[in-house]
């Protein structure tokens, strides 16, 4: 049936004891760009005018910051070893991991909401004010997420990992959605023109793009949106 949601029983997956370094090194350059990306108004610049002095002072900071977490282990994916865990179990959740996924909640919230705002601006006033919107609205909005997260009421940064199996596909949802939502209102942005009516359907489209990959995670058809049942062992990246 189209609309049954794919479940995952780990118990039929092999549970490996070592992450494999390609796949730690692979995991690093992943974290560059959500920490990269994180001061919002100096993304929207990069898009709208291209690399920088300040974005190659910020891309070093991050380089050595996220260097230093990869070397102690203190990284996502980035681990000598997994955790093996069963989601019945109450386990603590490193403090890295919480930081490291309040920030990514944060950007790809934060994101896609101030594009929908700045859209209804153009739509409403024929303005485009996305940039103003981003400069005054985004730390305010994404810090607001940080907290939230970082005060453990987010999927993924709770205290506890008992969740997981329900909670990452949460996470990674919402990451499918937005990931390809975001370069679709790009392109329809240099692509067509300005006004209400051809704003209106970079609006629809957006919207639509991120309503069908939200769909397509909720029925667990995209990559680590399956939820794995309670109780069954699972390696966690």
């Amino acid at each position: 049936m189209s609309h049954r949601i794919h479940v995952e029983y780990d118990s039929n997956r092999p549970i490996r004891t070592r992450n494999k370094l390609y796949y730690r090194w692979l995991h690093w350059p992943v974290w560059i760009f959500v920490f990269f990306i994180a001061p919002g108004p100096l993304t929207f610049d990069l898009f709208e005018r291209g690399f920088d002095v300040r974005m190659s002072i910020w891309l070093g900071v991050v380089l050595i910051g996220t260097g230093v977490a990869f070397a102690r282990r203190r990284l996502p994916g980035c681990e000598p070893a997994p955790y093996i865990i069963r989601f019945t179990e109450d386990r603590p959740n490193p403090v890295y991991r919480r930081v490291c996924y309040s920030i990514a909640w944060g950007e790809a919230v934060t994101f896609a909401l101030l594009n929908v705002v700045g859209l209804l601006v153009a739509i409403a006033t024929e303005t485009w004010m996305l940039k103003e919107i981003y400069r005054f609205a985004y730390f305010p909005m994404a810090g607001t997420i940080w907290v939230i997260g970082l005060t453990g009421h987010l999927p993924r940064v709770k205290p506890s990992t008992a969740g997981e199996g329900h909670e990452r596909r949460y996470f990674y949802g919402t990451v499918w959605a937005v990931a390809v939502a975001q370069p679709v209102l790009w392109f329809l942005y240099l692509t067509m023109p300005k006004g209400p009516i051809p704003d209106t359907a970079k609006l629809v489209a957006f919207l639509a793009v991120l309503a069908w990959m939200g769909s397509l995670a909720y029925r667990g058809k995209l990559p680590r949106t399956r939820p794995i049942l309670p109780g069954e062992i699972a390696t966690l990246d």
